[in-house]
C-alpha cells in the first residue's frame, strides 16, 4: 500500500501541483483547502504525513499544527510557507512539533527530499514482515 500524504493549502494551484507531483512518485495524496477540510482529511487513519501551509485563509496553520500534534503526536508534519524563513515562525513550528519548515519558493525536489527524510519509503514484500 502506498504512503498517504495530506496536503493542506488554501491555494488551489499549490494543492493541485503537489498532488500531481507526489502521485507521480507513488504516494496517495488527499488535498484540503481549509482547516475544516484538513481536520476531516486527517481523521482518516491512513494519513502518514501532512504538508501544511502556515497561512490558511480560514485559520492559522500554526494553530492547526498544534491541534494535529496534540491529537496525533507521531504524525509527521512539514510546514510549507510563502512567508520565507522568519526565525520566530520557524522556532514556533519546531516547538509545536513540526518535522520540517520549507519555503514555497524552494524547488519541489527540496520538499520531496524533506518528505523522504521524515517518511522513508517502506520496502514492499520484506521477508521479516511476512512472519
Amino acid at each position: 500500500m502506498s504512503q498517504h500524504i495530506l496536503v493542506v493549502d488554501d491555494e488551489a494551484s499549490i494543492r493541485d501541483l503537489l498532488k500531481t507531483y507526489f502521485e507521480k512518485r507513488g504516494y496517495q495524496v488527499t488535498i484540503a483547502g481549509s482547516a475544516e477540510e484538513a481536520r476531516a482529511g486527517a481523521s482518516v487513519p491512513t494519513v502518514d504525513l501532512v504538508i501544511l501551509d502556515v497561512a490558511l485563509g480560514d485559520e492559522d496553520g500554526m494553530e492547526l499544527l498544534g491541534e494535529f500534534k496534540y491529537r496525533w503526536p507521531d504524525l509527521p508534519i512539514i510546514i510549507l510557507t510563502a512567508m520565507g524563513f522568519d526565525d520566530g515562525l520557524v522556532q514556533e513550528a519546531l516547538d509545536k512539533g513540526a518535522s520540517g519548515y520549507l519555503s514555497k519558493t524552494l524547488p519541489l525536489e527540496q520538499l520531496f527530499l524533506d518528505v523522504q527524510r521524515v517518511l522513508p519509503r517502506e520496502e514492499e514484500g520484506r521477508a521479516d514482515e511476512r512472519f
